[in-house]
């Protein structure tokens, strides 16, 4: 049986757990706490060095890594349904937007999701030097520095306002792509609109879907989303609600300040 190790609300998880529910895959469900540095231990950086989720172990017991590849691999294994475009142009039309989550999109999530939120998670029942020993303890230096500056300054971080304003061109592309088409791939659904659907719930969970307003495209694309059966199964049915309360909450507090940001931009 595939193994996956994974955490409920983790963007990159999320969309794992949405291919393995639209093709109806079994697998065994091996939970880390995040919060608690379950992730960073030494047993599992031995299944991923990096220390972040998820990781996939398939039937043949090999380890896989990064959601991209890993949505890619189970797509290739188990073809029913696909959820690969059908023409070569469309796939890499694919590819082009999934390429964006590694580069800038995933970094921008993680930076609005702590400076709004997380932050408050990390901080709860912790003395000042537990919670430097938490961050110390990320593996990636870049990573650590950033996630450390997020967490002390929340949206005043320098890192804040570049996230937001990565997001503020991504909704553009996407209201104008999903103004011609269907999906983000045209007009079938796929890994692109699979890849993303975990990012803008995170927009929805942090009371920032304000930020769409003008963009109804995205909306009807989010709502269609929102009906499938995957999404409950691999998301809704998973939610912390102490997680996402704690996001709609200091996401509404936040968000007319985050208006002034990108209005100031």
């Amino acid at each position: 049986m595939l193994e996956l190790y994974h955490n409920d609300m983790s963007v990159c998880a999320q969309k794992v757990r949405i291919v393995l529910a639209e093709k109806k895959l079994k697998w065994k469900d091996n939970h880390l706490n995040l919060f608690k540095g379950e992730a960073r231990t030494e047993k599992y950086k031995k299944l991923n060095p990096n220390g972040v989720v998820p990781t996939l172990v398939t039937e043949n017991r090999q380890i896989i890594t990064e959601s991209t590849v890993i949505t890619e691999y189970l797509d290739e294994a188990f073809s029913s349904p696909p959820l690969k475009p059908k023409t070569p142009h469309l796939i890499a039309t694919m590819r082009l937007w999934t390429k964006q989550l590694d580069e800038g999109i995933h970094v921008s999530t993680a930076s609005v999701s702590n400076a709004i939120a997380f932050r408050y998670a990390h901080f709860e029942g912790k003395s000042k030097e537990e919670i430097k020993m938490h961050y110390d303890a990320i593996p990636d230096p870049a990573r650590r520095e950033r996630l450390w500056d997020l967490a002390m300054n929340g949206i005043n971080s320098k890192y804040f306002s570049i996230a937001i304003f990565r997001f503020e061109k991504l909704f553009t592309d996407m209201e104008i792509t999903l103004n011609k088409n269907e999906w983000l791939a045209g007009n079938s659904y796929s890994l692109a609109d699979i890849a993303f659907t975990p990012y803008i719930t995170r927009f929805d969970h942090l009371n920032l879907l304000g930020l769409l307003d003008q963009r109804p495209h995205i909306l009807k694309w989010y709502d269609k989303i929102r009906k499938r059966d995957s999404y409950k199964v691999a998301i809704e049915d998973r939610l912390e609600n102490k997680i996402v309360s704690l996001m709609i909450e200091k996401g509404k507090e936040t968000l007319p300040e985050v208006r002034q940001i990108i209005n100031k931009g």
